[in-house]
């Protein structure tokens, strides 16, 4: 009976869920995707072809079971469906809302290579979980018997929200220390609401608070506690700061008033959407209301940017990016939303300098090559203000050469090319480092790699220093999301078997 729910695929076409109108989103930080009805979401699962070789949970970081899920929400099984979800992924109704499902779990479903249109993974997994939490059956975290042990995580991002799930569902005394004033890391403050409402995070956030792990806000390690101190206190510690770090632009009025980085526009949005004072958005710092804007990069950050920048109200909002639209980073799902809501995409180009000037960016001047280089601040949003206002950026035209070490074709530049943007705001979306915490937190021992990661063992997550762990970006570089989560619950259950043999090794003495 229950095959006979499933292999849609053929009759039944791909569907996702619908999107709000243009006008309407553009409005607000609200979600633009509606939910799935029930009709629908059983529907959509009932496509899959339940292949014995699933790809689609291969390509998963966290492996998650997803024929098994989608079977049973098939069959009108949701509490179920939900069950075997959450074995596997800490934060289900997260990954649904923001993974790239288009570059992992549906980008390799089979019945997507046999030309069919791929399942909806995504949208039936935050389906499942935001089911599960109308319908009661989210159960708060209640372990069975307390454990001595305790645990310090240093950072509140998904990687170590993950960690202090799984260890404090264990017993274990858990106590998260973050810099900012709620938990969340980029969940809160560098994702924006179109995406993932704030709601859905804080929802997270206090589960585990109620669960009884312990948050430390404000607390920035280096500065308000030392890590020696940390180590002191716990018997383990997990290392999940993220990487916060910008690269920066260097070059002829790099300095300029208005030209500002990702990481401080995005974070003083969130603060302001959650109704945060935020003197730098309400001076016009960092808010793009009525200003010409350009953001500098192609990826994710970008795009969250862009579509930022066009719910504050600005006037035009423009992309640069050195490659083509095939060859960005950024998920081609996010490209087409900003297209949708006005963000126009200039494909190879790259800034080669900034004019300055209250009025039009002058048109004449030589080009000043910019260099990358790493930020000297992070995580806060600081003063932006720097010399004279930004009138534009001058831009260098590009095309594609030969292909390097990874296959994507080089950037190069075409000379004489080049012409001005107007820019009244300029946002620099150009990626993230790892800040330089052996020397943050003098601890010299603390080993790092060529790039500023920390080094930790693939699989157990611990460093050079003993029961000191790291996960999520601050060990991969910047990544995703998913990646993240996965890497905090292989660090838990590596924890809880460092317990584990403690506890044999006094049993047997």
């Amino acid at each position: 009976m229950a095959g006979n729910k499933m292999l849609q695929f053929v009759t039944v076409p791909r569907a996702t869920p619908e999107k709000r109108g243009v006008e309407d989103r553009k409005d607000d930080f609200g979600e633009i995707y509606r939910e799935f009805a029930a009709e629908r979401a059983a529907e959509q699962a009932a496509r899959c072809s339940q292949c014995g070789v699933p790809y689609c949970q291969s390509h998963c970081p966290l492996h998650n079971n997803i024929p098994d899920w989608l079977r049973l929400t098939a069959e009108g099984r949701l509490r179920e469906a939900y069950d075997i979800s959450q074995i596997t992924n800490t934060f289900p109704e997260i990954c649904g809302r923001i993974c790239p499902q288009d570059r992992l779990c549906e980008g390799n479903c089979v019945i997507e290579q046999s030309g069919h249109g791929t399942v909806t993974i995504g949208a039936v997994e935050k389906y499942i979980t935001d089911t599960a939490f109308e319908e009661g059956w989210v159960e708060p975290i209640r372990p069975q018997s307390e454990r001595p042990e305790s645990v310090g995580i240093i950072g509140g991002g998904p990687g170590g929200l993950a960690a202090a799930d799984m260890l404090r569902r264990a017993g274990v005394q858990v106590t998260v220390y973050d810099r900012y004033d709620r938990a969340g890391g980029l969940l809160s403050y560098g994702i924006p609401g179109f995406k993932l409402e704030k709601e859905i995070v804080e929802r997270r956030n206090r589960q585990l608070e109620d669960g009884g792990v312990r948050f430390a806000l404000g607390v920035e390690v280096g500065r308000d506690i030392t890590f020696a101190e940390i180590r002191d206190k716990h018997d383990a510690v997990v290392i999940a700061t993220g990487v916060y770090k910008s690269r920066e632009l260097e070059g002829h009025n790099h300095d300029a008033s208005g030209i500002v980085r990702a990481i401080d526009y995005l974070t003083a949005s969130s603060k302001k959407y959650f109704g945060d004072a935020v003197p730098e958005f309400d001076s016009g710092e960092l808010n793009a209301d009525g200003k010409r804007v350009v953001v500098i990069g192609g990826g994710d950050t970008a795009m969250d940017c862009v579509r930022t920048a066009i719910r504050q109200g600005a006037t035009s909002v423009k992309c640069l990016y050195r490659r083509d639209r095939a060859n960005m980073p950024g998920s081609q799902r996010e490209v087409q939303n900003a297209e949708e809501e006005g963000v126009e995409f200039v494909w190879l180009t790259a800034p080669a300098g900034f004019e300055v000037g209250a009025g039009e960016a002058m048109k004449g001047g030589p080009a000043i090559d910019l260099r990358v280089s790493e930020a000297e601040t992070v995580g806060h949003p600081v003063a932006v203000a720097g010399g004279a206002p930004v009138a534009g950026v001058r831009v260098q035209r590009m095309k594609l050469g030969e292909a390097d070490a990874t296959g994507r074709q080089r950037p190069e530049i075409i000379e004489g090319a080049d012409y001005v943007e107007d820019a009244d705001l300029v946002v620099k979306a150009l990626g993230f480092e790892p800040e330089d915490l052996p020397t943050l937190w003098e601890e010299p021992e603390l080993e790092v790699t060529r790039w500023g990661t920390i080094r930790a063992d693939f699989r157990t997550h611990e460093t050079g220093l003993e029961g000191v762990y790291a996960v999520g970006d601050i060990v991969r570089g910047a990544s995703l999301v998913v990646w993240a989560i996965r890497d905090g619950r292989e660090a838990a259950e590596a924890i809880l078997d460092r317990f584990a043999a403690a506890q044999a090794s006094v049993a047997a003495e």
